[in-house]
């Protein structure tokens, strides 16, 4: 790496370890209750991102030795016939978790359809039950992306107590749940947002920054603090007309380029947070089989 320039923070190499490391456990698992931990997936409509990421979590699962079970609906079906599935697969014994594949059909509400999984079974960690256990420091189901984002921070700085941190996003999926997670490893953690004033002095104080606001690019190198650990969660698709006509490439939140010559460490995209956030869903169903069949596993 050459000098002034920020090193990579590889998601995919370490994801590729978490998955490795779920093996021993799985394993566990299967014998103690006959069967490997089991996830279903519910894919409803036809939107390309959405079989993309079902595909690969799909085959992910898997090639770790997990069972994957898909239920793909048309975009014509209704809120009601979705929950029945959803109560089906939640009196399904032998279902350890079930993630339902967002967004959803505009005829169908998101919410009730979350709501309606078992707290046990919610992979996602959406479920107003998981995000109350997160807030109040107790053992449950985390959503992905954030669980990705720490596991990260971790591997690549160690010890957070005292480090200041700052979200850009407040979303229920990412900037929330995250900013749980760290408060619980004693960093000290700020959130902005579309209404926050000032926001780049705020970011320009941060140890880590975090961006997750879906907006390609926003986050400038007069945002980020010499020397600070940058997190991108945005995937972004900009047109890439070098590449030819109707071609694009992926982009995050961050301005990769200008920050690589100003932050420490910073994640890719693609291959940052993006491959943590399969992981995670896979090691959460792990965690998932484990609570429901009273079996002991080494993931705490």
């Amino acid at each position: 790496m050459t000098p002034n320039k920020a090193k990579l923070i590889d998601g995919k190499d370490f994801s590729n370890q978490l998955i490795r490391s779920l093996i021993p456990d799985i394993k566990t698992i299967l014998k103690i209750i006959g069967r490997p931990p089991t996830l279903a997936v519910i894919l409803v409509g036809e939107d390309g991102a959405s079989q993309v990421y079902v595909r690969n979590k799909v085959k992910q699962t898997e090639a770790a030795g997990m069972v994957s079970v898909e239920h793909r609906l048309s975009d014509q079906t209704d809120e009601e016939t979705l929950l029945s599935l959803v109560e089906t697969l939640n009196n399904d014994d032998d279902i350890d978790g079930i993630l339902v594949q967002l967004p959803l059909p505009k005829h169908i509400n998101e919410h009730s359809v979350i709501q309606a999984i078992n707290p046990d079974k919610d992979v996602d960690g959406f479920h107003v039950i998981n995000a109350g256990k997160l807030a109040t420091g107790q053992k449950g189901l985390v959503p992905c992306t954030p669980l990705g984002c720490l596991l990260l921070l971790r591997d690549t700085l160690g010890d957070l107590s005292g480090l200041h941190a700052v979200i850009i996003g407040r979303s229920n999926i990412v900037g929330k749940p995250l900013g749980q997670l760290l408060l619980a490893e004693n960093a000290s953690v700020t959130i902005v947002h579309s209404k926050t004033k000032n926001i780049e002095k705020l970011t320009s104080q941060a140890d880590i920054l975090i961006a997750a606001v879906g907006r390609s690019e926003m986050v400038k190198s007069s945002w980020i603090k010499p020397g600070a650990c940058v997190i991108d969660v945005g995937i972004n698709r900009i047109a890439a007309p070098e590449k030819g006509d109707g071609k694009y490439r992926l982009v995050g939140d961050v301005d990769f380029a200008e920050a690589s010559t100003i932050a420490h460490f910073i994640t890719p995209v693609p291959g940052g947070v993006g491959p943590m956030t399969i992981a995670c869903l896979l090691r959460n169903t792990v965690v998932a089989a484990a609570m429901r069949k009273g079996v002991e596993i080494s993931i705490k």
